[in-house]
């Protein structure tokens, strides 16, 4: 660790790394396949979003869905790093929602486009508190849930994802060097959907953390 303080890193972390459709019953309701290696894609720093404020529906778009992930924070960076030792590069994690204008992204999915205006916006990545390493001691078998006006949407865990946090940590660093205070999110279990203007969004680690965001719009 550097003079850094990696609790908050979000003021200063480089990059967030963001791994599609890694649970199967997830590309399932997208009617999409289930991938055979991990689907990439980047936000940058400027998506953070803290509770306290809120998160906006860009004003291109009008289907937003929530997307709720277990994010691993990067405390050691490296390139090439092997499975075996990949875990020790892990600082912590948060809780971590990837909004998606899920119209947009759809439109770019049928032209073929990069998926950056339907998931880079900013606010698009609400987070929650760091979450020190030791609290998470088995991150391969972690609960995930999120509501929207107290109602349950996603109610999943990481057992079921396609690939595990050692392997895209693994896989990631081979061609995208990790550095300190780097976020992956590791992708979302089944339930997405829309959310409008005035929603409120509860999400949680099952005996972790939970968090709370307002929807609204960005101005027109």
């Amino acid at each position: 660790m550097t003079a850094r303080n990696i609790t908050r890193f979000w003021e200063w972390g480089r990059k967030i790394i963001c791994v599609g459709r890694n649970y199967a019953d997830h590309a399932k309701e997208l009617k999409n396949a289930i991938p055979t290696e991990p689907i990439l894609f980047l936000k940058p720093p400027s998506a953070y979003v803290r509770e306290g404020s809120s998160i906006l529906v860009p004003r291109y778009s009008s289907d937003l869905h929530h997307e709720v992930e277990l994010g691993v924070v990067i405390g050691k960076g490296g390139t090439a790093i092997p499975q075996s030792a990949a875990m020790e590069h892990v600082a912590g994690y948060a809780l971590c929602l990837d909004m998606t204008a899920r119209d947009v992204q759809d439109v770019c999915k049928s032209k073929g486009l990069p998926w950056t205006r339907a998931k880079a916006f900013d606010t698009s990545c609400p987070i929650s508190e760091f979450i020190p390493k030791e609290r998470i001691p088995d991150p391969g078998n972690v609960k995930l849930w999120l509501k929207v006006n107290d109602q349950l949407r996603q109610d999943g865990c990481t057992s079921q994802m396609i690939f595990s946090i050692p392997y895209l940590i693994s896989y990631i660093s081979k061609f995208i060097t990790l550095e300190e205070g780097d976020l992956i999110l590791t992708g979302t279990p089944k339930g997405v959907s829309a959310v409008q203007q005035h929603d409120e969004l509860q999400a949680g680690i099952e005996d972790v953390v939970t968090m709370s965001f307002r929807v609204d719009r960005q101005d027109q």
